[in-house]
């Protein structure tokens, strides 16, 4: 019969590596106590690693810097959410760093929550989560979100042909139909966009 932390670690592999998750994501079926101990001890081993207090990586390794990377701050930033039972989107400028629209290295992480102001700093970042009205709070892909904040924090005047190119490479391996019904009740000009970037 396979202890809790081969079962705990079994899910981890599934989920594969740069997935960053807490102690929520395992309870249940597990009790607190048990994952708390399977952590600890995969941390201890290395197969895992820790961001911050609660929080772990399965960190991607790098075979040209023979080196593992740095934590996936959108994975991090939605294993806060899952452990603090927040609901949270990416502002417009991390948006569009996520989908290659900034040409920046990004040293701060934005995102927009329904939960408190929150500022953690990990490995030389700012991972930020200001609390305001989340609005199209029924998206339920990544893709969408990260979408529509990166359309809006660009403005419709700002939306030109080599734009909606680059986020047609982007979002080639999406499926579109999924992205066309969930941005539905958006605003119009968002929309026919978001219609224009899936036809590519």
């Amino acid at each position: 019969m396979q202890s809790v932390s081969n079962k705990i670690l079994a899910r981890i592999y599934s989920r594969g590596r740069g997935w960053a998750f807490s102690k929520v994501d395992f309870i249940p079926p597990f009790s607190d106590i048990a994952v708390r101990k399977a952590l600890s001890e995969l941390a201890k081993k290395g197969t895992i690693r820790r961001v911050s207090q609660g929080i772990y990586h399965y960190p991607r390794y790098s075979e040209f810097l023979q080196e593992y990377l740095s934590p996936d701050m959108e994975q991090v930033a939605y294993a806060y959410a899952r452990k603090f039972n927040w609901r949270i989107h990416p502002s417009g400028n991390t948006a569009l760093n996520y989908l290659g629209l900034s040409t920046q290295v990004p040293s701060r992480h934005l995102y927009i929550s329904d939960g408190p102001n929150r500022v953690y700093v990990i490995e030389n970042q700012s991972l930020e989560f200001k609390h305001m009205a989340i609005k199209e709070t029924g998206l339920k892909f990544r893709e969408s979100r990260l979408l529509v904040q990166a359309l809006r924090a660009l403005g419709k005047e700002h939306i030109t042909p080599e734009i909606i190119h680059t986020l047609s490479e982007t979002m080639k391996k999406v499926s579109a139909d999924k992205i066309v019904q969930d941005t539905q009740q958006v605003s119009v000009w968002i929309y026919e966009v978001i219609e224009q970037i899936l036809k590519g």
